[in-house]
């Protein structure tokens, strides 16, 4: 399960090397992200497509929530 974080808690990761993950569909992550992150849509999300990241460093995973 998902652990929510707050706003200050990521750039607290960020700045600690972490890595931002962005889940939605490419065609979401093309019109709009936050810099730096990397795309790998929540379908795709598999060992091979994370096999990029580096799992010594935090992994921020994160997309758009109408709630």
């Amino acid at each position: 399960m998902p652990t929510p974080i707050h706003r200050d808690r990521v750039l607290e990761l960020l700045a600690r090397g972490g890595q931002l993950v962005e889940v939605l569909p490419v065609d979401e992550y093309g019109e709009e992200h936050l810099a730096g992150a990397c795309s790998v849509p929540l379908r795709e999300l598999t060992e091979e497509t994370t096999a990029g990241l580096d799992r010594t460093r935090p992994v921020v995973v994160y997309c758009w929530d109408s709630l």
